[in-house]
């Protein structure tokens, strides 16, 4: 194991008692950068690396500040971060370069990260395959030629092949669990309002999205989440956050595990990926976990029609100050804004009727699950050329992120989705699973996905490692 890839809980508790110097860190951390990125095109924008050199002896030189002290930190390119170019994958904004950080990147920073630049993704976030017109495609590493999914996919990549021992994403529709499950690693989507969001614009309204960490253990997760999880005052819907690091696995025996698989059939998968959850599975059930199916609990396509009007909704404010340069978006985004803007308020209203009756349902079902369990992506990674897929088992998809509809149940809600690897196909390629709560559960999801980290170690088993 090379100082790269081992967990962040060790490189920090080394950082913190001086044993490992922040500049030595760096250029390792430079060196791995150097000798993977080229081919697969994961971080962007980093920074140069003499100014990176010297913050590091800075750092060496100053007392230990903060949880993070001294750990270098590529930062998703959809949040603002001081000096740095912060493009959003959009042409648009191919030259913004912030003078201020976003809140998870002040976060970070006052924990003691040094924030090296950042982190590929699609543009503006839409769709679960990380490419652009500014930067270009990510690779997966363990195929290039395919795709790492998205939208966090520059960090699953980053942090797969040692070139980051911490990431932060952040998760719509599955932009944590997708590109996880595709690298090997694990992402966290917390329950909703844990992880404040940037305090701009609206507030109140829009509860689908979430910030979150991404790791190559759960334990590392929960360190992360201490950094970037609690209230900020600006923010209405505030959530109170109790440390989970140092995370304790959880003591399995007993715990009752929901499997809804491809929720009767509405979900179509691609061979092989129902056989090796079902595998993943079995290491729960040798835990002492009592795992059973469970027939879908809630009527699918009315599900996705409450989704589609609800994220339509989200997307086309979030975007709608860029109407005026519509012609300039990629394909994907006009359509959620063209969407968007013809929604009525009584559109929203029934959307989140379903959504409210979908929770009461969830409801009923934690009162017999202590989780539930889906397969984190209907599809294995595909050609990294294509922009999305069409068809999925000979059933067309009809919009951009159809073939993505298994993360729905756990967005819809905001509920607390642990992304774990769940091993590889016969192509060798890695495929996950989402492990979800109640909201509030997520120290208990977490605790859960360190058991089962400690029965599999995926990450570190079949780490990614092109290049050397």
């Amino acid at each position: 194991m090379t100082l790269t890839t081992r967990s962040a809980a060790e490189i920090l508790a080394d950082l913190s008692a001086r044993r490992l110097s922040a500049e030595d860190l760096m250029r390792a951390t430079l060196a791995r950068i150097e000798a993977v990125n080229p081919s697969l095109n994961a971080i962007v924008d980093l920074r140069d690396a003499d100014d990176l050199l010297a913050e590091a002896r800075a750092m060496d030189a100053g007392p230990v500040g903060g949880p993070l002290h001294g750990l270098p930190i590529a930062v998703k390119d959809l949040v603002n971060v001081a000096g740095i170019r912060s493009s959003q994958g959009s042409p648009i904004f191919a030259d913004h370069v912030p003078d201020s950080d976003d809140l998870i990147a002040a976060r970070m920073r006052a924990a003691g990260a040094i924030l090296i630049g950042k982190t590929n993704t699609p543009e503006f976030g839409l769709g679960s395959h990380t490419f652009n017109p500014v930067h270009g495609a990510t690779g997966n590493p363990y195929d290039p030629a395919r795709t790492c999914g998205g939208s966090s996919g520059g960090a699953a990549v980053a942090l797969a092949t040692g070139m980051v021992a911490l990431a932060d994403g952040s998760d719509m529709m599955g932009s944590l669990r997708n590109p996880a499950a595709w690298n090997n690693v694990y992402g966290f989507r917390p329950s909703w309002g844990l992880v404040p969001s940037e305090p701009v614009a609206d507030g109140f309204l829009h509860q689908l999205a979430t910030l979150g960490p991404m790791a190559r253990s759960p334990a590392d997760l929960a360190l992360l989440l201490d950094v970037i999880a609690g209230p900020d005052a600006r923010v209405p819907h505030r959530v109170p956050h109790e440390p989970v690091s140092p995370l304790e696995p959880a003591d399995p025996s007993g715990l009752r595990i929901g499997w809804l698989a491809d929720w009767g059939g509405a979900f179509p998968m691609e061979e092989g990926i129902l056989d090796l959850c079902g595998d993943a599975l079995a290491v729960l059930a040798d835990l002492g976990c009592h795992v059973e199916p469970v027939a879908p609990p809630f009527d699918a396509e009315t599900m996705w029609e409450a989704w589609v009007t609800l994220r339509n909704w989200q997307v086309g404010a979030s975007l709608g100050l860029l109407a005026a340069r519509q012609a300039d978006l990629k394909d994907s985004a006009q359509w959620e804004l063209e969407r968007g803007l013809a929604l009525s308020a009584m559109d929203v209203h029934r959307a989140s009727v379903t959504r409210s009756e979908w929770f009461r349902a969830c409801a009923a079902l934690f009162g017999r699950y202590d989780a539930l369990i889906l397969p984190s992506a209907q599809v294995w990674p595909f050609d990294v050329n294509r922009p999305w897929p069409t068809e999925i088992a000979g059933q067309a998809m009809d919009t951009y992120h159809r073939w993505m509809q298994v993360v729905v149940p756990v967005s819809l809600l905001g509920l607390p989705s642990l992304a774990v690897p769940a091993g590889f196909g016969a192509a060798g390629l890695p495929m996950g699973l989402q492990i979800f709560g109640p909201r509030g559960s997520d120290a208990r999801v977490l605790a859960l996905g360190a058991a089962y980290h400690e029965a599999t170690r995926w990450p570190q088993t079949r780490p990614a490692m092109p290049n050397g």
